[in-house]
């Protein structure tokens, strides 16, 4: 079973208690993992004003940092007091992709924290958030929490994809499987996993077509092959048959909404590298992160 020993919590630069720590808090405890927070902070103007002055410019940053560092402080302290090993930095740099991914790296994070944000469809046209350049090249498993009302969840959904052979997609099942069943043991939360038949690998391509496009025979053979794959997951991770779930339907519409009708706490899926203009579209996770009922962990291929 997966061991979640480093957690990484990326906290807004507001200076505001998020859904965000409160998972965190609840995922260190129960995987008696270390805990370590991160705020980055820039402020525009005090760099601009370092052009004419940079004595004043940096006893300024530096009490602007004390300030977001003192109270980074009190959450770990809150935190500590329940018996974490909670650390803390405040990083002079703007929150971009860049500064975030050489800081995970850094830290050798196993799982990545952060309150998501949702931006409007028009807006994404025009600029694509951090959280969706995350889910594309973070490293790490990512959570994006949306709310917790539960902060140790208390229902948790691995939604697998068996549309193509494990060789194309590196083990990805399995290694969502293993996140999921990791989660639900330490949490004592109930595990159910969703396969959503819609695509399916012909021959030897790594491109996919409907299955209603299939000839019936072959499209019988195809589901037949998926649902002996998923028992065989299933049985590996130990998922009670009651909780194994085979559906049909457009995989985000269904994850969406399964997720809000089981009031499942977290969603477990994966997302694959693309390239070229695939690289920004068509991607389940992506989907599911803008119609997001619930909190979501999102693993990558090996």
């Amino acid at each position: 079973m997966l061991k979640l020993k480093r957690i990484l919590l990326i906290a807004p630069h507001d200076m505001i208690h998020t859904a965000a720590f409160d998972r965190a808090q609840a995922l260190a405890s129960a995987n008696g993992a270390l805990l370590h927070i991160v705020a980055f902070e820039f402020v525009p103007a005090l760099a601009m004003a370092g052009l004419f002055d940079p004595g004043a410019m940096a006893q300024a940053r530096e009490g602007y940092l004390q300030v977001h560092r003192h109270w980074l402080e009190q959450q770990a302290r809150f935190q500590r007091c329940a018996g974490l090993r909670v650390t803390t930095e405040v990083v002079w740099a703007t929150p971009s992709l860049a500064h975030v991914l050489e800081y995970v790296n850094d830290f050798h994070a196993d799982l990545v924290i952060k309150d998501t944000h949702h931006v409007p469809a028009l807006d994404r046209a025009f600029h694509r958030p951090l959280d969706w350049l995350l889910l594309r090249d973070c490293p790490a498993a990512l959570h994006l929490v949306t709310e917790a009302r539960h902060p140790r969840p208390l229902k948790v959904l691995a939604a697998i994809d068996l549309s193509h052979l494990e060789e194309l997609t590196q083990g990805l099942n399995d290694r969502i499987l293993n996140l999921a069943s990791t989660l639900a043991a330490s949490c004592g939360a109930v595990l159910q996993v969703l396969n959503v038949s819609h695509w399916s690998v012909v021959g030897d391509a790594p491109r996919s077509l409907p299955t209603l496009a299939l000839d019936a025979s072959l499209r019988d053979a195809v589901n037949d092959a998926q649902e002996e794959a998923f028992d065989v997951l299933a049985d590996r991770y130990g998922v009670e048959k009651r909780h194994r779930h085979l559906l049909t339907g457009i995989p985000h519409a269904v994850i969406g909404q399964f997720a809000q009708e089981h009031d499942v706490d977290i969603v477990v899926l994966g997302t694959a590298c693309h390239h070229g203009f695939d690289r920004f579209t068509g991607s389940t996770a992506e989907s599911v992160l803008n119609r997001a009922p619930c909190s979501l962990m999102i693993v990558k291929p090996t």
